[in-house]
């Protein structure tokens, strides 16, 4: 007999959701994908359109767990918006039963993805990060800046967080709103410059981050739109880094 579908909203995901429990299980299905096929995750690369016509993206991104025996998919769109009154970045997550392939369940997946996406920038921090990291940098006041603030502030003891946005407003809204003391900075290169960890979270189409302004040792985690024609960070930054993670 056929069951409908449990319907998992965002107000449950966030009530559910915590770091505290996602970080480990999230930390463990990234070894076991790295581990390639004893890992006993299958996880092809996403399948993307483009709707032209609309200035949108919507992509497919399929993967089962062997170990957790889970087979689940997410939808997402990406649209480029001049008003804020709908998200640029929407997901829904469908989970099957593995043994039947029935739909067991629909799952806000926009929450999901702004807490999964900052968990995995939280756990390369916590093994790429100088030691005795004081100062965290926040290029970009969007949504995902709040999901990686959180997380950070939880696992991490910073001293200092700076914020900067194109958008100064942006980084006030953000630095009033969390929280924290947050300082917001005037540019990008004030919030760069002697930071220890800096997260890039924009939406930027050309670079907000170059290699002269990064002290030695700093550890950047890049991460901003999922499209590949968008960068945020200068080649100096690829040439001369050991490692700069970017954990979609």
């Amino acid at each position: 007999m056929m069951h409908q579908p449990l319907y998992i909203g965002a107000e449950h995901v966030k009530k559910h959701l915590s770091y505290a429990a996602l970080v480990p299980v999230l930390e463990r299905a990234l070894a076991s994908f790295s581990s390639g096929k004893e890992g006993g995750v299958i996880q092809p690369v996403r399948t993307t359109i483009h709707v032209e016509n609309h200035g949108g993206f919507f992509a497919v991104m399929p993967a089962y767990s062997e170990q957790d025996d889970a087979l689940t998919t997410k939808l997402v769109t990406y649209y480029q918006r001049k008003t804020p009154s709908v998200p640029s970045h929407q997901a829904t997550m469908l989970l099957f039963d593995p043994v039947t392939g029935s739909l067991k369940a629909i799952m806000d997946g926009t929450v999901i993805t702004t807490r999964r996406t900052a968990a995995a920038s939280a756990i390369s921090t916590k093994y790429l990060k100088p030691a005795n990291a004081k100062v965290l940098c926040i290029l970009g006041a969007g949504n995902l800046s709040y999901s990686h603030y959180d997380v950070f502030t939880e696992m991490f003891s910073f001293q200092e967080v700076r914020i900067w946005d194109y958008k100064q407003s942006n980084s006030e809204r953000f630095a009033s709103s969390v929280k924290g003391t947050v300082q917001v900075c005037s540019s990008a290169k004030e919030a760069v410059v002697g930071a220890d960890v800096i997260l890039t979270v924009t939406m930027a189409t050309e670079p907000v981050l170059f290699g002269e302004w990064v002290k030695p040792g700093a550890h950047i985690c890049g991460r901003n739109s999922n499209l590949f024609t968008v960068f945020c960070l200068n080649e100096q930054n690829y040439s001369e880094s050991k490692g700069i993670t970017a954990p979609f």
